[in-house]
């Protein structure tokens, strides 16, 4: 592992790390969540850093110099180094999209399950356990599968039928639970940490991020070193978000970039927990709502992570706006057609967020802008289900209509 320590979100306390330690117990799991901090002034000086000597297709573990384990597993390799398309969108010449439906199980959520796959082994454990609305669930277990630990997943009952089946399939021990994503978490955190699992949660475990983070510093490699104005994504617990802006922190702190984007986070309108802290001002407080939306990757009434996603994205004058459920299928269909990327809920808000924000001139064609794409639209069929034109038709009718 490479040396780092870890600091309170909260209270700026600082830890050596050790196994179990997962929050700061003066502040608790969700005030005193941690931050992984590296020496980035010993880091500036690697010579692959110094000379930007980065690929833009390989896999998130060339960025080892800011990871706090070595790759291990048979599926590394393939993790990261998603693709950065350019598209003419809404007006807006070469918006960038980091779409990662490519990676192994079809979520970005497979960054963060490689660091505690690689982690839990570093540390000898035995079992893994998992909450999840669905993507860190099957990215955990599809992961998991080909090593000798033991997955335990909780997931609520109503995830889809394609993310269940991703479950089913890798041999992990999964209990559908007949509650909210939030009840499902509780209940796992209490069994896991109890029983001594390694825990994937990435609200609660601190090197989870560090995995995530690696979707910023491929962006901005991908993009020759240009940062854009502006990246949009999706915003659940508030973990991703949060990795982002880390990731562009960590590598301007390390010389590699001059400015961090300003970061907007989309939420559905029926559950926007983090919106909800974050407009109220500072101090940041967690509040619980209940709600719910069609975007079930995105579906938390009690945030996690919502202090760090609250104190980064004000540090970057970012902002959280929200999107109804027609807005949102809206955007998977617009984006499917015009990009012929098949976004799921969740990944397909960026693009609703970047009408919206264009509509109100908050984003002019003057700015550069990155959507991320964080899950593929083949983990939620069901979403777009009303969409689909089921009708059939004669080869006598296909004839005719080509002939007239």
């Amino acid at each position: 592992m490479r040396k780092h320590i870890l600091r309170c979100i909260t209270c700026n306390k600082e830890f050596d790390p050790k196994p179990g330690l997962y929050y700061c117990e003066d502040c608790g799991k969700i005030l005193g969540t941690l931050e992984v901090i590296y020496d980035y002034e010993s880091i500036k000086k690697e010579t692959d850093v110094k000379e930007k000597k980065l690929d833009k297709k390989a896999s998130m573990y060339q960025f080892d110099f800011l990871l706090p384990t070595k790759s291990k597993t048979k599926f590394d390799e393939y993790i990261g180094g998603t693709p950065l398309y350019k598209f003419d969108l809404l007006g807006l010449k070469d918006v960038l999209v980091k779409y990662d439906g490519s990676n192994p199980s079809s979520s970005y959520k497979d960054r963060a399950s490689s660091i505690a796959i690689n982690i839990a082994l570093d540390e000898g454990n035995d079992t893994m356990f998992c909450a999840s609305t669905g993507n860190a669930a099957s990215s955990l277990a599809m992961l998991n599968a080909h090593t000798e630990m033991k997955t335990y997943i909780f997931v609520p009952s109503s995830i889809p039928d394609e993310k269940r089946a991703q479950l089913e399939i890798s041999g992990a021990e999964v209990f559908a639970v007949e509650g909210t994503y939030d009840e499902v978490y509780d209940l796992s955190l209490e069994f896991g940490l109890k029983k001594g699992w390694y825990c994937r949660h990435a609200a609660i475990n601190p090197y989870l991020l560090e995995g995530k983070k690696t979707g910023a510093f491929e962006i901005v490699i991908q993009n020759d070193f240009e940062v854009p104005d502006y990246v949009l994504v999706g915003v659940g617990d508030g973990t991703v978000i949060s990795s982002l802006y880390k990731g562009f922190w960590e590598f301007k702190e390390i010389g590699l970039i001059d400015k961090i984007p300003k970061i907007i986070g989309v939420q559905a309108v029926g559950i926007a927990g983090v919106k909800t802290v974050f407009d109220k001002g500072k101090p940041y407080k967690p509040q619980a709502i209940e709600g719910k939306t069609i975007a079930d990757s995105i579906s938390v009434g009690n945030p996690r992570d919502v202090i760090k996603a609250c104190t980064y994205i004000e540090a970057c004058n970012g902002y959280f706006i929200s999107l109804t459920d027609d807005e949102i299928v809206d955007a998977i269909t617009e984006l499917g057609k015009i990009t012929g990327i098949f976004a799921e809920p969740a990944g397909a808000v960026p693009y609703g967020g970047l009408k919206k924000l264009i509509y109100e001139k908050k984003i002019t064609e003057s700015d550069t802008v990155c959507l991320v794409i964080t899950g593929s639209g083949l983990k939620d069929v069901n979403a777009v289900k009303d969409t689909i034109n089921k009708t059939s038709v004669t080869f006598d009718e296909v004839v005719k209509r080509f002939e007239e």
